[in-house]
């Protein structure tokens, strides 16, 4: 029987996370795109469709693999800025597009909240009402993209991060982490679900 996979996405127009799994949930490879496009187009529209034709080009190389699952991490829309949200969503939908007609598969989404409490109970913990919630036991302006990045590290300590000159994280980090979460947060959704039947 043929092995089959899953791939799981941060999707942002500046860094896309991107972790591939194996069906029993073992990580193969974490990894990011930045599309940057030169010469800088003049259409913000075209810069998307441009930046959406480099992430084609790079996850070409899982074309042979047969995806059971592609999981993507839905975009948050707090943002006080409509257009940042407008254009986010716009992205995003390409990407989709993409993954579909690439490996036939209909990509499914799981929202930030989600992704991360499935991943990490340990996080729903009793908050300034008392009542479980994520980043609980975390002072207000604890960085929650550091937190998970940790969570992550201390499960998969073999992964080698991204370090600047300084020698500190990339940010880019950050969008991996998420990229794996995603993963890890829908697969765990799936056995408390399974469970519960």
């Amino acid at each position: 029987m043929k092995e089959k996979f899953i791939l799981g996405l941060d999707v942002s127009t500046k860094c896309c996370g991107i972790a591939l799994f194996n069906e029993n949930g073992d990580l193969l490879e974490l990894s990011h795109i930045s599309p940057k496009v030169k010469p800088q187009p003049i259409s913000k529209t075209e810069e998307l469709i441009k930046k959406a034709e480099l992430f084609k080009d790079y996850i070409k190389k899982y074309e042979k693999l047969e995806l059971k699952h592609i999981i993507i991490e839905e975009p948050l829309l707090r943002s006080n800025n409509v257009n940042t949200v407008g254009v986010l969503l716009r992205f995003n939908g390409m990407i989709t597009k993409i993954c579909y007609d690439m490996f036939g598969v209909t990509p499914e989404y799981i929202n930030t909240y989600e992704a991360r409490k499935n991943a990490f109970p340990i996080l729903m913990q009793p908050g300034s009402r008392k009542v479980p919630v994520l980043f609980g036991a975390y002072p207000n302006d604890v960085n929650k993209k550091h937190v998970i990045w940790e969570l992550v590290s201390k499960r998969e300590p073999q992964i080698k991060w991204l370090i600047n000159k300084k020698g500190n994280l990339q940010t880019e980090n950050f969008d991996m982490a998420d990229a794996y979460v995603t993963i890890l947060g829908y697969l765990n959704k799936k056995k408390l679900e399974e469970t519960a039947e």
